[in-house]
């Protein structure tokens, strides 16, 4: 008859590795001893087993204490083995040379596993197929469950697999799933494996009303403003997570926990305990920089979450820049389940090519996130004053509509290495509502992301755009186009292609722009990129005609994303031009 024994009796080697050494009076000498045995099982041996480590052993001093050591290690290293699945080890100690003694494990056949059963209780079983997400559930799991008949059987391969299973099940629906019996019949003589596990998933779990804690200044409804969870929705971690992920991503909390208690008598309606921190809601910033764009720069920002204690988001902000200068402020509203809403003001000043452009806007806009999809559509009255070198000013009011489409399909916001960008844009203004004359605006970008080989990644990218209207005037210049410079084609001034008017460059009624680059990163944060840009930007097609760029760069990967450093080469200029920037813009 086989001999078999529960997988409780191999948990017996957590007792084994932490008896204490606490050794009898030792002796003055020790000795050193080595392992002879197969190198599937050497690594591990002497990894875990003390006597097997690199230093020295102290010999007790009475030979008894010394058969008490060697007995200690003898089946300290059989309960190791057995956890590998090596259950009739030889194991044989060689003393002979009195001051270097020689361990010699035959580890003997590894058990494999036999069988498999696997049984569920709980409402994941006798609850109506109906009301189950997926109606083959048990068989789904069964089909997922790791360990299959014929593998080598492992004490840590065990444990994953059960804790797997548990992770599966009380992930949706059974937060209170637990295993309720496992066992592991090993018979030694046919060094095989029986293997049962018996799961109860307990009731299904629905949510509730969220419990919210932790608020000082800011407004009650806060949270539940942000919340995407709805009473009544079957139990799902993940769902948690994410709820619990956007309030942290949220300038107004410094901490956030969101979980349920997993009692099964509140499965029906299980509250949602969400506990938060407050974070400081006003801040005050400062910066500079450069840009081969607008030139240098200083900047002053100040942001107060919770305006007026209705916990309104305030951002507010001077930048002073060599050809551009602009104050803003915006307020957030708190959203409204996926959307939210906002308003503000702006004042703009900018001298580039050429041209001056001042402007006055105040706009309302809504904003919704739909997974990585994001749309938004704004209104805008703004006064505008355009004075091109060489040529007559002009002056306009003009209320305008843009609605716009994005949609970010990428593996890493900050850092893509694969996916793509998507964004389309449509917008314009009529002559019954302030403007001189109806324009529509089309506007569509696509950047491609491709990893290539371990490291590199290929970017292609491709923008357009098409104003209708009979001619250009009174269109603002937001809704024409102006193309070149970092981000667009290198190798040319910022904003230096478009409809020439007197001595300056203002926007024309179509754009296109195409670029492919190749980035190798030679060191984690380091790397170097090659690329070719090709774009225009025109007041009639006919006079469409792509100029081109070409160069290299060097990338390195900052917190704030791949900052890009460009020498390029403008073909129809003739003119090398270095470009600073931001290796992606979102």
């Amino acid at each position: 008859m086989p001999r078999a024994c529960a997988v409780g009796l191999l948990q017996l080697l957590p007792l084994a590795l932490g008896l204490a050494w606490a050794p009898p009076a030792l002796a003055q000498g020790t000795v050193a001893v080595s392992l002879e045995a197969p190198q599937e099982v050497r690594a591990v041996l002497e990894r875990h087993v003390r006597l097997l480590g690199s230093e020295a052993v102290a010999l007790p001093e009475t030979g008894p204490d010394r058969l008490a050591l060697v007995r200690r290690a003898r089946r300290e290293i059989a309960d190791l083995l057995a956890t590998e699945g090596y259950f009739t080890p030889q194991i044989r100690f060689d003393r002979s040379e009195g001051e270097a003694w020689q361990v010699v494990v035959e580890p003997g056949e590894r058990a494999k596993i036999t069988a498999v059963d696997l049984d569920f209780a709980g409402a994941l079983v006798t609850e109506p197929e109906r009301e189950r997400d997926d109606t083959s559930a048990v068989e789904a799991l069964r089909k997922a469950w790791s360990l299959r008949v014929g593998e080598p059987f492992r004490q840590a391969s065990w444990d994953a697999a059960k804790q797997q299973l548990l992770d599966t099940v009380s992930a949706r629906r059974y937060a209170a799933a637990r295993i309720v019996q496992s066992r592991a019949e090993v018979d030694p003589e046919t060094a095989t494996v029986r293997l049962s596990l018996t799961l109860d998933s307990g009731p299904a779990f629905y949510l509730g009303e969220l419990e919210v804690s932790g608020l000082a200044d800011l407004p009650e409804d806060l949270v539940r403003r942000y919340s995407t969870l709805k009473p009544g929705a079957p139990y799902d971690r993940d769902a948690l997570l994410a709820f619990q992920s956007g309030l942290q991503n949220t300038p107004h909390f410094a901490s956030v926990i969101v979980d349920i208690d997993r009692d099964p008598a509140l499965a029906a309606a299980v509250p949602v305990r969400v506990q938060v921190s407050e974070a400081k809601p006003k801040t005050v910033g400062f910066g500079a920089g450069f840009s081969s764009n607008t030139g240098y720069r200083v900047e002053a920002s100040y942001r107060d979450v919770n305006l007026l204690g209705r916990a309104w988001e305030l951002n507010t902000g001077l930048r002073l820049e060599q050809r551009r200068q602009s104050l803003f402020a915006d307020v957030f509203l708190p959203p409204q389940e996926r959307h939210r809403d906002s308003f503000g003001a702006l004042v703009d000043r900018s001298n580039v090519e050429g041209l001056k452009v001042a402007s006055e806007a105040v706009g309302v806009a809504r904003k919704t996130v739909r997974g990585d999809i994001e749309t938004q559509i704004a209104l805008r009255l703004q006064r505008e004053r355009v004075q091109p070198d060489g040529a007559a000013s002009s002056e306009h009011n003009t209320l305008t509509a843009n609605w716009t489409w994005i949609r970010r399909a990428v593996d890493d916001l900050l850092d893509p290495r694969s996916g793509n960008v998507f964004e389309f844009q449509v917008g314009g203004g009529s002559s019954i509502a302030l403007s001189d004359q109806n324009f529509l605006r089309l506007y569509g970008r696509v950047v491609h992301y491709r990893q290539v080989a371990e490291r590199d990644v290929l970017i292609l990218r491709a923008e357009g755009g098409a104003t209708l209207a009979p001619s250009r005037n009174g269109i603002p210049q937001d809704f024409l186009f102006r193309t070149g410079g970092a981000q667009t084609v290198r190798g040319y001034a910022y904003q230096s292609l478009g409809v020439r008017e007197g001595d300056a460059t203002v926007g024309g009624r179509y754009m296109g722009v195409m670029s492919a680059e190749y980035v190798h990163w030679f060191r984690p944060d380091w790397g170097s990129a090659v690329f070719i840009d090709a774009g225009d930007a025109t007041d009639d097609r006919r006079n469409f005609d792509l100029r081109t760029g070409y160069g290299v760069g060097a990338r390195w990967r900052s917190p704030a994303g791949p900052l890009a450093v460009d020498l390029a080469w403008g073909q129809e200029e003739q003119r090398l031009r270095l470009h600073f920037g931001v290796a992606i813009a979102f």
